[in-house]
């Protein structure tokens, strides 16, 4: 965007809505018993339905159903308890029925919303639409010979829900923080992984632009295929700022989907926008309705997990954390469950949020493993930190000796490890004040510079005392004797 633009485009604001779609992890598609598993060869998980071979039938997934309420409930949705599936009629080499079934008239869920966190602490609140159920197509893939596109149906019958919101969103700042709300919320929920970067959550999204003050809408372009939450933010930049340039120009935008090229951060147009006349819906004759009775809605809402933003406040709340602190447990459902089994064991359950958020977590990173693979049991890092707390070994012995030694002896208990690793802190203040005065005699014009003001030194005298103590002293302990002895 030129620098004029810059300035003309603080008279417009943007108005978009986004399409979000998230795919299902159920093992099997929306309706066939194929596998609907990320990652095998080409072709591999397809079947007379996925082929829509002559007089191959559709059968609904019962799990497909139950996860779309799920996640509607989560957005605030009402719940249709009585939807149908409709034909979306067109053509794609690789939508072998030259039609994909999904809801039209009918969704599943509707008229819900989410309240988002922008960075300035506003909260916004979007609204809703609909969300509905739909099966994915296959894949075209065209760099894998000079004469041919190839086809791989994988995908095909692959379970989806759309989820549309209203025409709230006013920035890409917003954009951004719905998405990765909706990200958590379907990992939260057990219904996707979410994974932007395998196609498992993907958006398009519609933008339009408007004269601040104006409450009628521009005319709006749909990007298409965003599959990340960085591009949908500079896919929206940059349209914003091409839609302003033709305005101000005195042209008009036209109506028409767009193409995002991630390298270049440009969008370019594929085709004018279809309409919804332009797909011929009809009810699909070969699916019945969905009846969703009030016993299993019900079943259903009894068995929702509370929500991360209320387990966060309720952290929050209990345990005095941050915001951010609250935050990163609540939304890894696997280290929240690994500080309620090892909140049982720990004296202050605080210490065990920041051995988990801060050493641990980069031990994890640097195994890269979650904290489900990890072999320490989270009653046994609870023994560990309490024989830390109780300063009856340092933190680096734990960290790099006996955590080491506990996740080769997951049935071990901390202590008699600790003890068996001759790890334990010896209270013994004769021999740590013999290792003082030999580090502060080895080291005499540290202890001059320290008298003379310079006390970023006392961190070198501390270093060199557990070093001959073994790590088996609490430093504050040395910290303290060696003040006094430089008195």
């Amino acid at each position: 965007m030129s620098t004029k633009t810059a300035a003309e485009s603080v008279s417009y604001e943007l108005v978009s809505g986004l399409e979000i779609h998230v795919q299902l992890n159920t093992q099997s598609k929306i309706f066939s018993s194929d596998s609907a598993v990320f990652g095998a060869g080409p072709n591999q998980h397809i079947s007379a339905v996925s082929l829509a071979l002559p007089g191959a039938l559709p059968k609904l997934n019962k799990e497909v159903v139950a996860k779309a309420i799920r996640i509607g409930l989560a957005l605030n949705c009402q719940i249709n308890q009585y939807n149908f599936f409709d034909r979306k009629n067109y053509f794609y080499a690789d939508l072998p029925k030259g039609y994909q079934i999904t809801q039209d008239n009918s969704p599943i869920c509707k008229n819900g919303y989410l309240d988002v966190v922008l960075a300035n602490g506003e909260e916004k609140r979007i609204g809703i639409n609909r969300i509905h159920l739909e099966e994915d197509a296959g894949k075209s893939l065209h760099d894998q010979d000079p004469q041919y596109s190839y086809v791989d149906l994988n995908r095909a019958g692959v379970p989806l829900i759309e989820i549309v919101t209203e025409p709230d969103v006013r920035s890409a700042e917003e954009a951004a923080a719905l998405l990765t709300e909706i990200r958590k919320l379907v990992r939260h929920l057990n219904v996707s992984d979410g994974n932007m970067e395998e196609g498992s959550l993907r958006c398009d999204a519609n933008i339009s632009i408007r004269k601040k003050g104006e409450n009628s809408f521009g005319t709006r372009c749909e990007v298409k295929n965003l599959n990340s939450i960085r591009n949908v933010r500079r896919a929206m930049d940059f349209e914003f700022g091409r839609q302003v340039e033709v305005l101000e120009a005195g042209g008009a935008i036209k109506q028409s989907t767009l193409n995002f090229d991630a390298d270049a951060g440009t969008t370019s147009p594929m085709r004018t926008k279809e309409e919804a006349n332009d797909y011929r819906y009809f009810p699909d004759p070969d699916l019945p309705p969905i009846v969703i009775s009030d016993e299993w809605l019900n079943e259903i809402k009894a068995n929702m997990p509370a929500l991360p933003n209320e387990i966060a406040k309720q952290l929050m709340a209990e345990l005095s954390l941050n915001k951010a602190e609250a935050n990163m447990l609540a939304e890894d459902s696997e280290l929240l469950q690994y500080f309620e089994q090892g909140k049982e064991t720990v004296s202050n359950p605080k210490s065990l949020i920041n051995w988990l958020l801060g050493a641990i977590r980069s031990l994890l990173s640097e195994q890269e493993i979650g904290i489900a693979d990890y072999q320490v049991k989270p009653q046994q890092l609870a023994q560990v930190i309490n024989l830390v707390d109780a300063k009856k070994i340092s933190q680096q012995n734990a960290l790099q000796q006996l955590l080491p030694a506990l996740a080769k002896q997951p049935d071990q208990d901390a202590t008699n490890l600790a003890e068996q690793l001759n790890l334990l802190i010896v209270e013994n203040t004769d021999e740590l004040n013999q290792f003082i005065e030999e580090v502060l005699a080895k080291y005499a014009p540290q202890v001059q510079a320290y008298k003379t003001g310079k006390k970023g030194v006392l961190g070198l005298f501390v270093g060199e005392v557990m070093k001959l103590a073994k790590g088996k002293a609490d430093a504050k302990k040395i910290n303290d004797l060696i003040i006094e002895k430089l008195k």
